[in-house]
């Protein structure tokens, strides 16, 4: 039986592809067996405003969250990230397979505007599993605000 993506996807008539891999290490990994750039491996960031109201932030690979920008755009002094039982509750995915399709509750979805213009490969609601679909396709599809919400990551 598919996962709840993937009904989602298909019931949405989008166009995606799947990418089946085994288990990854890294960001670096994942794109590498995905054959994809590190900017194209999206990672879907549970945040929560409140108790009972989360969204979705997608990001490029190789970028974190501005906290300071999501926040302006958002019109909110404090956010937060669930714990992983906290991001399972409010999705239906657990870490690492989340996804805004299918999930449990249709959070809103904000995507940083560096995906716009590519293909990128998302979770796909299970683990060793992605959807590969056009950025533009999926930020029209879940009605995402786009804007520029994520700094460089960091170099260790």
């Amino acid at each position: 039986m598919p996962s709840p993506a993937i009904t989602a996807l298909d019931a949405a008539k989008l166009p995606y592809r799947l990418v089946s891999h085994g288990a990854v290490g890294s960001l670096a990994e994942a794109a590498a067996v995905r054959g994809v750039a590190v900017p194209d491996v999206v990672k879907t960031i549970v945040v929560r405003r409140s108790e009972d109201d989360h969204l979705f932030v997608l990001t490029p690979g190789d970028r974190v969250i501005s906290w300071p920008k999501l926040r302006a755009l958002l019109g909110v002094h404090r956010l937060s990230m669930p714990d992983a039982a906290g991001a399972l509750a409010a999705t239906g995915y657990e870490r690492g397979t989340i996804t805004p399709f299918g999930a449990s509750t249709a959070w809103p979805v904000v995507a940083d505007e560096r995906l716009r213009g590519r293909e990128i490969t998302l979770g796909a609601g299970e683990r060793g599993l992605a959807i590969a679909i056009d950025a533009d396709t999926a930020i029209a599809a879940l009605d995402a605000t786009v804007a520029d919400v994520t700094d460089p990551q960091p170099t260790r």
